[in-house]
Order: C-alpha cells, then structure tokens, then sequence
C-alpha cells in the first residue's frame, strides 16, 4: 500500500520534498561544510527509541536520493511493521555533507507518519471485529498533508478526500446558506453537469428530514452522519439500509469508538489520526 501511495501521489510526494528541503538548507548547510570535504563518506543507523509502527522509510529514501543519488539506504523492514524499542529501522551509506543536510527532515517525516500510523493501528485493531472502517480527514499540518495521510494507509485507516478539489462534501454550511438540501442538491448536480465532473459527492445530514431528502439524489455517493449517538446512528444507518454508503463523525475517540463501528456503519472519520498523533521518538546515529 505504501508503494501504490507514492506512485499516485508521486508529483505531489515531490514537490513536498522540494519545498522541505528548499525550506531547511536554502543556500547550504554551513555546518556539514564546515566539519566535512566532499570526499568524506559515513554510515548511520535509524533506531527506535519506542515501541511503533514504524512508517516513513519509502518517503525516507526518497528524500536522501532526491539530494543526493549517491545516498543508499538499506532495509529488511517493511512499512507498518510494528518495531520494538532498541531495533534499527534501516542502515544508510553516502556521503557525510548529504547525510547531515536531510538528517532532520527525515527524521520529522517519520517521526511524525510513525505516530500517526501508531494511532491508526490501535484504532483499527479495536474495530477490526467489525466492517467499519477508519477514515483521516483535512485536520492536517499544512504542507505535510500527503506524507500524514500516507502514513493513516500505512497504519491500516484509508483516506478520506485528500483536498477540496477532488470529491464534494456538502456540509451544514453549505445547506444553510442555499436555503435546504434540496436546492444545495440540485445545484450541486447542476455544477457536476455543466463542468463534466465525475467525483464523489458526500452529504452531512443532521435530522431525518434531510436524511430523507438527500436518498432521493441516488448519485450521492455517501451520507456523513455527524455528531449522533451510537444509539441514533444504528437507527440511521438500519434506515438507509446499505442503499448509500454511510459515515460517522463528531467527536470519536478510542473511547468510543467500538460502540460507533458496532452500529454497522461503513466509516468513521477521525480527525486526531493527523492532528493529535504524538511523534514516535527516533534517532539517526553513526556507526
């Protein structure tokens, strides 16, 4: 899964690596220069520091060969594999200045995707006795949205629209301020028609009156069910009866999360995935 990412989002997996770099070294890392020659050559080791998924090692390796080709990264582990404290993660060769100049930023990268494909592991175990599936949403770091979402696969969640441009998600907002769900649908048809568009439209119902209103549109991909009781959301989800996709969301949690996926419902959007993952601590040493 975490080769099928990168080749979908390879430009925009790119460009993210372009401006990370561009951002930390700009004119040169003055440092490595300093201390070290062209000529000189290291080997340093990635350890974990705690028990995680570990996650980030393609993105890794492609930011050390995107500066430097003659940087060689070997593994044996596979992404989303749980790791122990104490284990190397992967050894890396090539020349002193380039390994010094990308250290951080893989390090950030994968601290950051290790702790968010911790979390979606966790979740996803507790729930795995159901159909229900776990979906990230755009609570995302600004600029970091592909590397974050990349690691919600790796941990086992699937990812929600990754922008604004490539599905439709009519929310309350969206409702309110074109007078019902009825005129938002239809207008909404209207813009799918007239600009040939063929992308996924998800509703945000809150009452049965909207729930009942959105099922005449039959090209609705999906009725988001927001902030319902487990309780509520059974009778919702039974009501719909499998005629659309149905989805949860609205302040669930690890805490709650099983009662939501036992309702038979199809998603869960859970927007601590990416906005409150704690980063997983690792350490890039010479050896």
């Amino acid at each position: 899964m975490s080769h099928s990412f990168y080749k979908k989002y390879q430009s925009e997996i790119n460009r993210f690596i372009d401006q990370a770099l561009a951002e930390d070294i700009e004119d040169g890392d003055h440092s490595s220069q300093a201390c070290f020659d062209t000529q000189s050559e290291t080997s340093a080791l990635l350890k974990v520091k705690e028990n995680c998924i570990i996650a980030g090692i393609d993105l890794a390796e492609k930011i050390f060969t995107r500066f430097d080709p003659r940087i060689k990264v070997s593994s044996t582990i596979d992404e989303g594999q749980p790791l122990a404290k104490g284990t190397n993660a992967f050894s890396v060769n090539g020349p002193a200045r380039s390994l010094l100049a990308t250290e951080r930023l893989v390090l950030n990268c994968m601290q950051r995707m290790s702790g968010i494909a911790t979390l979606t592991r966790d979740l996803t175990e507790k729930i795995k006795h159901t159909d229900c599936k776990i979906l990230d949403t755009r609570k995302t770091t600004p600029g970091f949205r592909y590397p974050e979402k990349w690691a919600v696969t790796i941990g086992g969640g699937y990812n929600h629209r990754m922008g604004l441009f490539d599905a439709i998600m009519i929310k309350d907002n969206h409702i309110d301020f074109c007078g019902g769900i009825e005129k938002t649908l239809l207008k909404t048809k209207d813009y799918l028609d007239k600009n040939e568009l063929k992308i996924p439209v998800i509703v945000e119902v809150r009452k049965d009156s909207e729930i009942e209103t959105a099922m005449l549109f039959s090209w609705v991909k999906r009725i988001l069910l927001d902030n319902m009781t487990p309780e509520e959301l059974h009778k919702k989800v039974a009501w719909i009866d499998g005629k659309f996709e149905t989805e949860a969301s609205g302040n669930i949690n690890a805490h709650n999360l099983i009662p939501y996926a036992e309702t038979g419902v199809d998603f869960i959007s859970v927007g601590a995935l990416t906005h409150s993952a704690n980063n997983v601590d690792l350490s890039l040493k010479a050896i």
